[in-house]
């Protein structure tokens, strides 16, 4: 096999015996003292970057060391250490002097999982979605269906390039997170490796940012936002943040304790949205013949039913914990909606309209 020669800027790549040469024997490794988690942690990282050369070298293109560095982001000797990994591994790589480039044996195939045409479609789809601005919080999902699609070759390649090719994502009305990425990243690490929170929070109901303690206990997306689930540390019952308003916010070092039985729809309950009133209603509204194909189109809220009535109306019943959320939704109904019951919500859409109808005089 040939390697490149270390310290080459990428112009000029010597040809070399296959066997490693000892300029880029990785060195000893020294014993760690850090966390368990945080080891398994960098060992997925360098499992990760390996794999990512790996992918270069099957593609297309120049790939010598200081390209590959630039396009992972690390340095040329890092390069040669990952090289000798593969190699180790199995992988027939050579240097092509001709392209100036590293290549690998165009019969190989690196071990992939075995995946039935739905799976590859199945990944394709969440890697189309995932691509969706607001659900856009990790790269993850595009990373291994590259990595899947560069391995498995063939259809395989084909049904994971084109499904994401042909399925777009648009407009979800979501809440802009693209400045609280590294927040919703912070969160997930801090859930996964079981550690508390540290933040500043702006809160609407606090005339400036509070700092915040907590056991986090699940991230959410609900509605068009996403949300923190998490017990402050001076309290007994866990409340709802939303992420973007997070100041700041990072991972301590300190034990967070999350219930093994914590459900989230048992803490939502029957809130329309995310935030749970004290009140329990059962809610009826009418819809008029117009809205009726459109309004039973959408599952709303999971105790929702319909009926649909002899003249073409839809009848739709709820049972919801509280009504500050749902009155908001049954306002977007103007004129093709009348709530039946409760009395409550009828005031309070009659009051919005008015409201409505005074702004706008």
């Amino acid at each position: 096999m040939a390697t490149e020669c270390p310290g080459s800027t990428g112009h000029q790549e010597h040809h070399v015996p296959s066997k490693p040469s000892r300029a880029i024997k990785p060195p000893a490794l020294p014993v760690s003292t850090r966390p368990d988690a945080d080891r398994r942690l960098r060992q997925a990282d360098r499992i990760a970057r390996v794999l990512r050369v790996l992918q270069l070298i099957q593609r297309p293109g120049r790939w010598d060391t200081a390209a590959i560095a630039r396009e992972i982001e690390c340095s040329v000797r890092t390069v040669y250490r990952d090289l000798a990994v593969l190699e180790l591994a199995g992988v027939p790589w050579s240097f092509d002097r001709e392209t100036a480039s590293y290549k690998v044996r165009p019969d190989f195939q690196f071990p992939i999982l075995n995946l039935t045409d739905d799976e590859l479609l199945g990944q394709a789809t969440a890697t189309a979605t995932s691509k969706a601005s607001g659900l856009d919080v990790s790269k993850g999902a595009r990373a291994t269906t590259e990595k899947l699609a560069t391995k498995a070759g063939g259809k395989s390649e084909t049904i994971l390039r084109e499904a994401q090719q042909f399925t777009e994502v648009l407009d979800l009305k979501l809440a802009d997170h693209s400045r609280h990425l590294d927040v919703i990243r912070t969160v997930q690490w801090a859930l996964i490796q079981r550690k508390q929170l540290v933040g500043l929070y702006e809160s609407p109901y606090e005339a400036r940012p509070v700092k915040l303690a907590l056991h986090p206990y699940r991230l959410c997306l609900i509605k068009s936002a996403w949300y923190l689930i998490a017990r402050p540390t001076t309290e007994d019952t866990p409340r709802t943040y939303r992420i973007v308003r997070f100041k700041s916010l990072r991972m301590s070092d300190h034990a967070a304790a999350i219930p093994a039985d914590f459900d989230l729809r048992d803490y939502l309950g029957n809130a329309w949205g995310v935030f749970r009133g004290s009140e329990s209603h059962e809610v009826e509204l009418q819809f008029t013949k117009d809205a009726a194909d459109v309004v039973t189109e959408t599952v709303w809220h999971h105790t929702q039913k319909s009926r649909r009535n002899a003249d073409g109306t839809v009848t739709m019943t709820f049972t919801v914990d509280g009504l500050e959320e749902i009155v908001r939704w049954v306002v977007g109904w103007a004129g093709r909606v009348r709530v039946t019951e409760p009395k409550a919500l009828r005031e309070k859409v009659i009051d919005q309209h008015r409201k409505a109808i005074d702004a706008n005089r």
